[in-house]
Parts: structure tokens; sequence; C-alpha cells
């Protein structure tokens, strides 16, 4: 057991080693540092690439044009002395070895028959020489080749006879390029030495770059640390950047809300305790009446023990409704929907409440427009529309009215119950569906409210993915407008 416990550690330990350093890698210095370095140093590799290449085809154009324009004197002397019918010219043979000499190559010459006549090296003479950049000279092709891999460049000059009328020879140059490659490999070595001093100054500059570009985002870090300090207590401020700020501005909003939430918690326990201790208190003062009293008449203990009946009810009624709301706000709580023909649910809902409404001669109107079927939970639904109905019916005026209206589109289906009761003062409607939230809490307490009502509503539509509204004005009456979808989604 032990040696697995030891193993246990250790794969732990491995794992968050290997967590801390996966860690490093998502870091946005980083991540910057070497965007920094690959934009920088990508660039200036394919330029001095190009560079090298350019000035190494540039020299071999260069040296070409010069070296061809020197065979071609070369051969116009050749033709004018007439070599090729007499191979004996001491001149012509001393500018031949001279011109190879100093192009570090070869000289050939060719006769009208094809046999090589001189050759610099004395390897091919009196041979035949049928190359194909031969037999393109005699049809008066002049011809250059180069081919770095073989380290030479090759020029082939046909001889023309005395008159220019026909070619009776070819001379064939061979130029080493051994030079041109060092030359080569000498800039190489220099752009490697610039491109290694450029990569260095690329990283030094990189990362101070990539440090200070996100600078603003350590001190976003530094701020919330600091926060958490003093939590609910301290906003912070980052301007350098666009993104910055909108982070500063979304963590203050952020604490903000949290700060109102706190309240509100705190204003919720104070509530509680208060709506509860209410009727306990109420209970105690009419026992100890009670006990105080000797021979109580039966009429009185009655009446006590009546009111004591309904402080029960009222407290178990808090209790009930504090008990709903805590299921409403458990993010696993699920809905028993099945599909629900909202017209005839929204009948019976108003059936139930007119014996309320009848006393106080409150008049109950349904409007419905077009058949409405919708995926609900009946249970919660039917208690959210009684709540607004119920509470259009106790804040109404006497002789009013209360109108529900029902209609829908191809999405949503809207509930409207509008009353002509006493409204809510403008100053109170941002509130009105906090718990424990009342107006006028002595007539709430009269119409025997718990002050929960509106806040179970709310989050029942909620849980239904729906929304509710308030319009109202003082002393011309309320209006909630409910929209849920059709169809439920989970």
């Amino acid at each position: 057991m032990s040696i697995r416990n030891g193993a246990l550690v250790i794969f732990s330990k491995d794992k968050k080693t290997r967590e801390k350093k996966f860690k490093r890698f998502k870091s946005l210095r980083l991540i910057w540092f070497v965007l920094l370095v690959l934009i920088g140093s990508v660039p200036v590799v394919i330029i001095n690439r190009i560079v090298l290449a350019t000035s190494s085809n540039n020299e071999v154009q260069s040296r070409i044009s010069r070296i061809q324009n020197q065979w071609m004197i070369v051969a116009n002397q050749v033709s004018k002395s007439g070599y090729v019918d007499n191979p004996q010219n001491e001149v012509v043979e001393s500018e031949l070895v001279q011109m190879a000499s100093l192009q570090d190559g070869r000289a050939i010459v060719v006769n009208q028959g094809f046999r090589t006549i001189k050759d610099t090296y004395d390897i091919d003479t009196g041979k035949y020489n049928i190359s194909e950049s031969v037999l393109k000279c005699f049809s008066g092709e002049a011809n250059v080749k180069y081919s770095p891999g073989a380290q030479y460049i090759e020029f082939t000059q046909p001889i023309y006879s005395s008159d220019s009328t026909k070619v009776v020879g070819v001379m064939i140059l061979s130029s080493s390029t051994r030079s041109l490659e060092e030359l080569a490999d000498k800039l190489e070595s220099r752009i490697w030495m610039l491109e290694i001093i450029e990569f260095g100054i690329l990283v030094v500059l990189s990362a101070l770059l990539s440090s200070w570009m996100t600078r603003p985002f350590r001190k976003i870090a530094a701020s919330l640390t600091h926060a958490t300090e003093n939590p609910l207590g301290e906003e912070i401020k980052v301007n350098d950047y666009t993104e910055t700020m909108a982070i500063s501005d979304a963590y203050n909003k952020t604490l903000k809300r949290l700060r109102i939430l706190d309240e509100s918690r705190q204003q919720f326990v104070s509530n509680v305790s208060h709506e509860l201790k209410t009727p306990i208190t109420s209970i105690r003062v009419l026992a100890d009446s009670l006990l105080s009293q000797e021979e109580v008449p039966a009429e009185l203990y009655q009446e006590f023990m009546a009111d004591i009946s309904e402080e029960i009810d009222r407290e178990s009624q808090i209790i009930e409704d504090l008990l709903t709301l805590v299921r409403l706000d458990k993010a696993s709580t699920e809905l028993n929907v099945t599909q629900i023909n909202v017209n005839e649910l929204l009948g019976s809902i108003l059936k139930r409440l007119k014996p309320i409404a009848q006393q106080k001669n409150v008049e109950l109107v349904l409007e419905s427009f077009r058949p409405v079927l919708a995926e609900l939970d009946k249970t919660k639904f039917t208690l959210a529309i009684s709540n607004l109905v119920e509470n259009a019916i106790k804040y109404n005026n006497r002789d009013g009215w209360v109108k529900v209206s029902l209609n829908a589109d191809h999405k949503f289906f809207y509930v409207k119950v509008a009353d002509s009761g006493i409204g809510i003062p403008e100053s109170d409607q941002e509130h009105v569906f906090e718990r424990f939230y009342r107006v006028d809490k002595a007539r709430s307490r009269e119409a025997g409210g718990t002050g929960l009502g509106l806040a179970i509503t709310k989050g029942i539509i909620y849980s239904h993915h729906g929304a509710i509204k308030l319009y109202s004005k003082e002393n011309e009456g309320t209006t909630f407008t409910v929209r849920i979808p059709l169809i439920y989604i989970a």
C-alpha cells in the first residue's frame, strides 16, 4: 500500500512539473518573443540569400562578358593569321597559351575537319572533337556553357576565313570558376557573420519589446493579486492598451456587481432574520398574554389561538417560499417539462383565483389570440402566473379589473398580466423582483404576502429560458409581460 502511495506522489509531482513546463510555453511574453524573432529574422535571411545569389550571378555574368570579349579578340587574330591552315604561328600560339593561363583554364582549336590542332594541355592534340557545341559553332553560333558543379565556364567561338565568308574552325576556352566560388564563399561567410550579429541584436530587441508589450498585462496581474488581499474593495485601472482598458473595465464592472450581490446577500440575510422573527415574536407576545392572565375567557383564548395559528401559517409560508427559491437557485434543478395547452392552463388559473377577485369585486378577463401549445413545467409555470395574477388582484382598486392576454409567434409565446391597480413608483420598479422587497410594507403585510412571490416568478421564468418585463405607472396600473420559448431546450 505504501508503494502505491509513493508511486502516486511521484506521479503527482511529475504531473505538476509537466504542467509547470507547459505553462511556460503558454506565456504571452514568450509567444511575442518568438513571433518578433521570426518576423525579424526570416526576412533578413531571405534578403541576405537574395543578395548572395544576385551578387554571385552578377559576378559570373560580368566575368563571362569580360572573357567573351577577350576571346573574340583572340579569335579575330587567329582568323586573320590563317592559323587554322598554318598552326605553326608562334605569335598566335603565344596568345592562346597566355589567354588560357590568365583564365586558369585550357584553350583548344579545332579545324574544319573536326581535328584538334591545338590544345594548351597537349592532351587532345590530333584527336577529333565532334561535340554539340563544336557542331553549333560550325553553323556560326557562338556558345557559352556555365557549369557551377563542374567548376568551369566553356566559351566556344567560331573562326572565320580571312574574308569572313565561312567558318573554318572552332576555338574552345575552358575557364576555371574556382576564384568565383572562393569569392562566393567569402561573401557567404561574411553574410553568415552579419546574420549572427543581426540575430543577436534581434533577440535582444525582441526580448525588450516582448517585455514592454506584455508589461500592462503584468500590471493587471499584479493589481488583481493585490485586489485579492482586499476583496471587493479596490478597483484596477490599466490604460496602456485598449485591451487592458477593456479588461480593467470588465473587472471593475464585475467587482461592482459582486459588491451589489454581497450587499444583496447581507440584506437578504437581514430580511430573512426579520421576516422569520416577526411571526415568532407575535406568537410569544400572544402566548405570554395568555399565560399572564388567570381565568382567561374561552372567547379570548380562542381569539388568541386563532392569531397564533395565523402567525404559524405565515411562518410556514415564508419557509416554503424560501425552500422554493433555494430549489430554483440550484443549477442542477430539472424541470418536469411536458407539452401543455397554455390557453386551458391560464383559464384554470383564473378560475381558481376568481373567489379572491370577487372579494374585491375585481373583474378577471382572459384574452387568447390563438391556440398555444408549449413545452413547460406545468406546476412551476402555474405558480409563476398565479403569483402575477394574485398580486394584480391584491394590489388593485375595488371594482377594478385584471386582464390576462396570450399570444404567440413562431418561436415564443407571450403572457401579459395587466391591472387597474395602484401601480408601482418608478424608483421601486427595479427592485420589485428582489427577495423580501416590498413597495408598501404595511399594505403588503395586510395582503398577506411574504415578499418572495415575484422573486420566485422570475426564477421560474428564467429556468424556462424566458424573460419578464415590468411596465407601471403610479395610480394607473401595472403590466407584467412574460416571454417563453415554445420549445424547451435543456
